[in-house]
């Protein structure tokens, strides 16, 4: 019997507008926890190479390149030199941007803002960072990042993909193609952007699934009535309706996949699955109604306006606790060239107290042993003033070659620091860590040997670290 391939063009045209109706972004998630398992060849111990240390991440990413010199690495030489030309020989041969690459001069900017040390780590923080005061002691800082990538679009995708080219299949959906899912009615990689930020511009591809099917892909939930897009039902149309059109579909793409054979049809079923799950229970994690003052005391007055920082972590908080085992969050801002010192201070003042917080409601709830907290962006900032230098008035450029992040839990060891720069903060002096590196040791606390966990493409066995990487065994506890 010859095939009505005309028929077969409008069932694929009927299923393409489907998919936009009931929640394009919103269906991409990992099936069941069984079959993601089954689709990692590298894992084993139900999707985990040894024991892991941390159950799921929370990644509070940082966009723009905070200044690692006004909040967390103290250097007095900046405050010596303040005003004079940076040394050539700190520089070496190192390039810099278009945009101070034809300053006349490199004049050395000390810090504006004043540092102290806390708690039993004495840790060095500005006083731009009230309230990391009180996690100094459960946080290790590593103060030697590094990466060969100077622009921001590289840097962020370096760091969430391990390419800076695009097209790679991004950190969290590394770790759900590895592990599956913990929650059968929520995605395992969860993305939530704070609402209104200016600055550099984030894309869906940085949670992207690259190559990997599109299941392992992160879910952006949004600040509002609606958090998925095209998640709710249209008006005149009632669950049990949206029911029914799902079991239609269902049994269409089970019909083509009998003949077909393509896991993709199996993938489609099942994110029909999750979004009509999603209905129920996406407003239920965000519905903070639940939650005593005393949380919003501790987040901030933010948390209670969706879309804002505040109420990202909380929700995260919220997520963690559902068994979501990747929660990215992006926070745009921190790309202070000029003006300096009001941006970082404003910066510093949406993202501090929440970010402390979330350290805090995690231990409080007995939840931070097993949560591995990430904060940091893709770069620093240089130790010289892009632009003129005034008595108050300074800006900073890109700087790739050292950079402070820092991480808690699940499996970090507290009230640390790792790594040293130079005096001026412009080169690793001491135990670097690079990007791969920085992912690999991820990898490992989820209990995933980064070397181990690949995908064949193109005939290429591709991973997260490319065929770099060490784990950083000296933060592990």
């Amino acid at each position: 019997m010859t095939p009505d391939f005309s028929l077969q063009s409008k069932r694929r045209v009927f299923l393409k507008q489907a998919t936009s109706t009931v929640g394009a972004a919103a269906l991409a998630h990992l099936l069941g926890r069984d079959m993601a398992s089954a689709a990692a060849p590298a894992a084993n111990l139900g999707g985990m190479h040894f024991a892991p240390k941390a159950k799921r991440i929370i990644y509070l990413f940082q966009s723009g390149g905070p200044a690692q010199q006004d909040l967390f690495d103290h250097k007095p030489m900046l405050e010596q030199m303040h005003g004079r030309e940076l040394p050539p020989e700190v520089r070496g041969e190192q390039r810099l941007t278009g945009m101070s690459v034809n300053q006349s001069s490199l004049p050395v900017a000390a810090s504006k803002f004043k540092f102290a040390q806390h708690g039993q780590s004495g840790a060095w923080l500005s006083e731009l960072l009230p309230y990391h005061r009180d996690i100094v002691d459960d946080v290790c800082f590593i103060k030697s990042m590094h990466t060969e990538a100077i622009n921001h679009d590289p840097a962020i995708t370096f760091f969430q993909t391990g390419s800076q080219i695009a097209g790679r299949p991004s950190l969290g959906s590394w770790i759900s193609y590895g592990l599956g899912s913990e929650n059968d009615d929520l995605p395992a990689f969860v993305v939530l952007v704070t609402k209104g930020q200016g600055g550099q511009p984030l894309y869906s591809r940085l949670w992207g699934n690259g190559f990997l099917d599109s299941k392992y892909q992160g879910v952006q939930f949004r600040g509002g009535e609606d958090p998925v897009l095209y998640l709710s039902n249209p008006e005149g149309i009632s669950r049990d309706h949206r029911r029914q059109q799902l079991d239609s579909i269902n049994r269409l793409n089970s019909h083509q996949y009998q003949r077909e054979f393509d896991p993709e049809i199996q993938s489609r079923i099942a994110q029909y699955e999750m979004a009509f799950k999603m209905q129920t229970s996406v407003p239920d994690a965000t519905d903070f109604s639940d939650e005593p003052e005393s949380t919003f005391d501790l987040y901030g007055e933010d948390a209670k306006q969706p879309g804002t920082f505040a109420a990202n972590c909380l929700l995260a908080r919220r997520l963690a606790q559902r068994d979501v085992r990747f929660i990215q969050l992006y926070h745009q801002g921190w790309d202070q060239h000029s003006n300096l010192p009001k941006g970082i201070a404003g910066q510093a003042k949406e993202t501090d107290q929440a970010s402390a917080a979330l350290v805090k409601d995690l231990k409080r709830l007995g939840m931070l042993d097993d949560t591995l907290v990430i904060w940091g962006g893709e770069f620093g900032r240089t130790s010289y003033s892009q632009g003129t230098l005034t008595p108050g008035n300074y800006g900073r450029d890109h700087h790739p070659r050292c950079f402070t992040t820092w991480m808690a839990g699940g499996g970090i060891r507290p009230g640390m620091s790792y790594g040293t720069t130079d005096e001026f903060s412009y080169n690793v002096a001491e135990n670097g860590v690079h990007v791969h590196d920085f992912n690999a040791t991820i990898l490992n606390l989820m209990g995933i040997d980064h070397e181990r966990l690949t995908y064949k493409y193109q005939g290429r066995r591709f991973r997260l670290t490319d065929v770099h990487g060490h784990v950083v065994r000296d933060i592990l506890a």
